[in-house]
């Protein structure tokens, strides 16, 4: 019995093999430019949407390939603006993204992964399954459909990307780079490099393969308690990626780009917002040309028992760091109301 041949997904062929399709068919070297631009500029998410085709020939295409997009399944706004998109890909996966609006930046918050596979114990999304990595396809397609409600909700393109979202990046790294590449691309988006951050739980052999790659883009090191014996009770990876490992490659991946580089530091109430976990920080802080730590609120999830520390502690915290001239900022949480802030991310109905 002969089997069905899976058809290739048309946005993984590069323009050179979707030139040598259209040469087999006989067709005008214009029409690879105008399937190009649907696929990367125009966003069509059909065939059918390539109207400036033939009929014909946007049922060969169609027969002959997948176009496995995304498309935005539920939506939530939030009290503060902030706009959550819970996204479905065509093999009925559910992932979120988040678009955070401020007077002067649209940031998307992308995920990289269906699920995550770290098991961070004060992340919603740490409780689920990794299913699968998302293709560079999917994760474009997340950032255009959030650039699109940003021009339609507050009539303004995206100007930052962060991907802190579902999943661990560096786990999934080739799609990242590729997916970044194609929303940096003139072909693409266009998006200066320069405004898109990649956030990691701390993966040091691919940190310094970023380094290695000469990556453009910013890095922010989710660090959270600032020795390894509380971050191993809340961060897993840690064990196998303590403290001293990551302070190299941060150095690593500092000589090799330049990029800025962020740490993020969530408070955790009675756990790491003593001083003298502030002086453990700081003491980090010096070991690595870092531009930034960001101190996060951090948003309650079911599944976890910490709870965030009163206004007071994190004043007093700030105000140790600053003390000791370290560059520190407080990130007021966004979306909080529809599950949309840090470590809330879980696909809940």
């Amino acid at each position: 019995m002969a089997t069905i041949k899976e058809k290739k997904n048309i946005r993984h062929l590069s323009l050179s093999e979707l030139e040598q399709y259209f040469e087999t068919l006989g067709e005008k070297k214009f029409r690879v430019k105008q399937v190009w631009e649907w696929l990367w500029q125009k966003h069509a998410h059909s065939f059918d949407e390539m109207t400036n085709l033939s009929k014909d020939l946007r049922h060969m295409l169609a027969d002959n390939f997948s176009f496995p997009a995304i498309s935005v399944d539920a939506t939530q706004y939030s009290a503060d603006g902030t706009i959550k998109s819970r996204f479905r890909t065509a093999d009925h996966h559910l992932v979120e993204g988040v678009l955070i609006p401020t007077d002067e930046r649209k940031t998307a918050c992308v995920s990289s992964q269906i699920g995550c596979s770290l098991s961070c114990k004060f992340c919603a999304t740490g409780y689920m399954d990794r299913k699968r990595n998302l293709d560079y396809d999917e994760i474009y397609d997340e950032v255009v459909l959030i650039n699109q409600q940003s021009e339609r909700v507050f009539n303004k393109k995206l100007t930052n990307i962060v991907f802190m979202g579902m999943g661990e990046p560096l786990l999934n790294y080739k799609n990242v780079l590729k997916a970044i590449e194609k929303i940096t691309s003139p072909d693409g988006l266009a998006m200066s490099p320069r405004r898109i951050t990649v956030s990691t739980a701390g993966v040091a052999k691919m940190i310094r393969q970023l380094g290695d790659d000469k990556v453009k883009f910013k890095l922010a090191l989710s660090l959270h308690a600032a020795n390894d014996r509380k971050r191993n009770e809340i961060m897993p990876i840690n064990e196998t990626n303590n403290i001293k490992a990551l302070v190299d490659a941060l150095n690593y991946f500092y000589q090799q780009t330049g990029n800025e580089i962020t740490f993020e530091y969530i408070l955790f109430k009675d756990f790491n917002d003593s001083h003298q976990d502030a002086d453990e920080l700081i003491k980090i802080y010096r070991q690595v040309p870092a531009d930034l730590i960001n101190i996060i609120e951090y948003n309650p999830i079911d599944q976890a028992l910490f709870s965030k520390p009163d206004e007071n502690a994190i004043q007093q915290f700030m105000q140790h760091l600053e003390r000791n001239r370290v560059n520190v900022r407080l990130r007021h949480s966004r979306g909080k109301d529809i599950d949309a802030a840090c470590g809330q991310l879980a696909n809940k109905e």
